[in-house]
């Protein structure tokens, strides 16, 4: 029987899919479908070979984007397959077999992530119905951060509005996290010990873990909690939406709005939320490009330094995510802005290291907390935690 697990990541427009055997040597069937529902819907990705395709699937719905992903497989058939769930509240504590139990879990937690547990339960109930007789797995982004205790993970808020509605912190990337602080585990020779992760892409996060456990991290109720991202705000005063809603009389839904699609970098910058063009954009002279990175880089510090009160030890920090793993600067920033932690980072080893690769960016015979980038691999962490799951039954 195949080993392979088929990852589904389902958007409300979009599917991203990676076919995984459990040898990690063998190659990835990966892609993504894209612009669903619309005459520009398409399917692209890359086969065995590593050869780039596009496959036009105008108007295509879910469903048959994914019969177009199985036929895209080459003939290997998964003997799973793993979704990613957004947020499985209190529910999840590991990822889950999914059955109808599970189904009506994620669909009482859709209010807590309203923009994706509906679109993830779409690509689950599609995929049933193309493979109704495959196993499949639900992986949660929040499950590895309920390990949190209550000082962590509580707002200081009225009890009934986390006793009735379950209003506290779940923090996200769970699965890039947990990833990324077990691989330091092999690589480095500190181990299982206390170690601050900075998943840093269009969103962005940061995580504290002590043991291989989540004992804090930057995200709480929603994705939009914690530092400065792409378009989203990350932290602002609570009162600023009173303050919108009276000053300008906006609603909430334009707040909401405001504050995770034109807000982060976007806002700051007035210019762009990809780094690589904020950074050309800096080093010419762009001043909003120039604020932007600063904050950024200073909302980052600033989450680490306070995240490092949930280690009993600092062993090191972990840059992950596209723009940890490939922005030299933005390490040496954050870096620079932590100059009490006693870190030394190397910039020969900092610039010359290349888009994919990982490794520690110390200087020489440096014996204090260390500074590593690891490329994340949330897709290959779904698939291993859906072997785990379907083992243990």
């Amino acid at each position: 029987m195949s080993s392979a697990v088929l990852v589904i990541n389902c958007g409300s427009s979009s599917i991203k899919y990676a076919l995984i055997e459990a040898d990690p040597e063998a190659p990835r069937l990966a892609g993504l479908a894209e612009r669903l529902g619309s005459p520009e819907a398409r399917l692209k990705g890359e086969n065995s070979r590593g050869e780039s395709f596009t496959l036009p699937l105008s108007g295509a719905d879910h469903t048959q984007a994914l019969q177009a992903i199985f036929e895209r497989l080459e003939g290997r058939e998964p003997s799973a397959v793993g979704h990613r769930i957004v947020h499985g509240g209190e529910h999840f504590t590991q990822a889950a077999q999914i059955d109808d139990t599970v189904i009506e879990a994620i669909k009482e937690t859709a209010a807590l992530a309203p923009l994706h547990n509906p679109a993830n339960l779409e690509g689950v109930l599609a995929t049933r119905q193309i493979f109704p007789a495959l196993p499949q797995v639900a992986v949660f982004d929040t499950a590895f951060h309920q390990t949190l205790a209550p000082r962590a993970y509580r707002y200081a808020l009225p009890q009934a509005l986390y006793r009735d509605h379950a209003i506290r912190r779940y923090g996200f990337h769970g699965t890039s996290h947990a990833y990324v602080s077990q691989r330091v585990a092999q690589l480095s020779e500190r181990g299982n010990g206390g170690w601050l992760t900075a998943h840093l892409g269009n969103g962005c996060s940061t995580c504290a873990v002590w043991q291989g456990r989540s004992q804090d991290t930057s995200m709480g109720l929603t994705p939009l909690e914690g530092v400065v991202m792409g378009t989203r705000s990350g932290d602002v005063d609570p009162g600023l939406h009173a303050h919108l809603a009276r000053q300008l009389d906006w609603s909430l839904d334009r707040i909401d709005t405001l504050l995770n699609k034109e807000s982060g970098l976007l806002g700051l910058s007035g210019l762009s939320n990809d780094m690589r063009e904020l950074e050309q954009a800096a080093g010419k002279g762009h001043e909003g490009a120039q604020l932007a990175v600063e904050v950024f880089c200073y909302r980052i510090a600033k989450s680490l330094a306070a995240l490092s009160c949930a280690l009993p030890q600092l062993d090191g920090v972990i840059f992950t995510g596209g723009i940890g793993e490939n922005s030299a600067f933005v390490r040496q920033r954050v870096i620079e802005l932590l100059p009490h932690f006693a870190f030394s980072l190397a910039p020969e080893r900092n610039t010359a290291t290349i888009r994919g690769a990982e490794g520690k960016l110390d200087r020489h015979e440096h014996d204090g907390p260390q500074v590593w980038v690891i490329p994340t691999d949330e897709e290959g962490r779904i698939a291993m935690e859906t072997r785990h799951c379907l083992e243990a039954l």
